[in-house]
């Protein structure tokens, strides 16, 4: 994918978005049984949104520069958007009217040493940092251990969606909701891309998966988004087997564009017992790392000294 052309994702946005609502649904009587549309016709959303036949398909052709919040509002509510539908719809808005448009570059940096003292402080709940492109920026020690099988790729930083589209053997293994995590991952970054449509290290994450998994290219073409948000991640790890976790993402105001994840589960539980364990685990796995850096240290030898 060479870009992400703004004019063709608000064409295919609102394309999609009006085919999915029929005149029934939108409370409007519907004349004759042979409709040459599917959903509604380009007349009735304008009728819907109060705005004349011919802005609409203006605005159906790619181009919402100018509209104002009030259109979009009432373009929103005609097409019945959710939440995470209704602000893409202001996102390709603002991207509209943003001036230029040239691509640039947004690489994954390491996070600042008090975020990673902020997820270090974290003992007992998985916790990481993304971005926008699900690029896994930095963990703690029980993240680490949990996302183990994502992490183990080569490249890095570690990316979530290319585990989940280009390893679907071990990602199906690894979420018990494989299909369900396919489908939020392909619609967060469409999310994304409204936000970011310059992002050349997102064109090139969406090229790559789109060349190389036909269901990415599935996902991709529904023009789905969802938000960040709460949720249920089940999963089934290597070492404590099933994992039945609370999700929390939440935005970091001091960095615009990075995301907090925190896993967590009720006391008491199977699932508490696991991460109980997978901590155990964890340090263990830390304890041997450190004693295998240190026999490589000049001078010292696991076995203890030697007698001479």
């Amino acid at each position: 994918m060479a870009s992400i052309d703004l004019r063709t994702e608000i064409k295919e946005f609102l394309t999609t978005r009006r085919a999915r609502i029929t005149p029934e649904r939108a409370g409007l009587p519907a004349y004759g049984a042979n409709r040459r549309v599917k959903g509604l016709r380009r007349e009735e959303v304008a009728l819907l949104a109060g705005v004349s036949v011919d802005y609409y398909v203006r605005m159906e052709r790619g181009s919402l520069t100018g509209a104002s919040d009030g259109v979009l509002d009432a373009l929103a509510a005609a097409l019945q958007l959710d939440e995470a539908e209704r602000a893409h719809l202001f996102h390709l808005a603002r991207q509209s009217t943003a001036p230029g448009g040239a691509r640039r570059r947004r690489p994954a940096v390491p996070v600042r040493p008090a975020l990673q003292r902020v997820l270090d402080a974290i003992t007992d709940a998985p916790a990481w940092i993304c971005n926008g492109r699900y690029d896994v920026l930095a963990v703690n020690q029980l993240a680490r251990a949990l996302y183990s099988p994502v992490l183990a790729d080569t490249r890095q930083p570690a990316n979530t969606a290319r585990f989940v589209y280009l390893n679907p053997e071990a990602a199906e293994t690894f979420f018990v909701d494989y299909d369900r995590v396919a489908r939020d991952v392909a619609a967060k970054l469409r999310m994304e891309a409204g936000r970011n449509p310059h992002d050349e290290e997102l064109i090139a994450l969406v090229g790559e998966l789109s060349t190389r998994s036909e269901l990415f290219r599935r996902r991709w073409a529904s023009q789905d988004v969802r938000l960040h948000r709460s949720g249920l991640k089940r999963m089934h790890h290597p070492v404590v087997g099933r994992l039945d976790l609370d999700v929390e993402s939440m935005e970091l105001p001091a960095e615009p564009g990075l995301l907090l994840n925190v896993y967590t589960a009720p006391a008491g539980t199977a699932t508490a017992d696991g991460l109980a364990l997978l901590a155990s685990w964890a340090a263990d796995q830390e304890k041997h790392e450190k004693a295998r850096f240190a026999s490589r240290e000049p001078g010292f030898d696991l076995r203890g000294p030697t007698r001479t």
